[in-house]
């Protein structure tokens, strides 16, 4: 198990945090995503033989958030 920490830019509220733990979650291979809205982080524990960093930073920009 792998864990990544993403800074995201444009994360202002609650359904933003909902909308890339949502997306990023409903990955193949990722276990665990937290959102810190304050400190706009994403905390992502994954499997890394499943799921890459870029495919997760991909979901989050998909969503309409800069990651950083």
């Amino acid at each position: 198990m792998e864990n990544v920490i993403l800074n995201v830019n444009g994360m202002t509220c609650g359904h933003c945090v909902k909308a890339v733990e949502t997306s990023v979650g409903a990955l193949a291979g990722v276990q665990e995503v937290k959102v810190d809205l304050a400190e706009k982080k994403v905390a992502v524990a994954y499997n890394e033989d499943t799921v890459t960093v870029e495919q997760i930073k991909e979901t989050i920009d998909e969503q309409g958030y800069d990651v950083v």
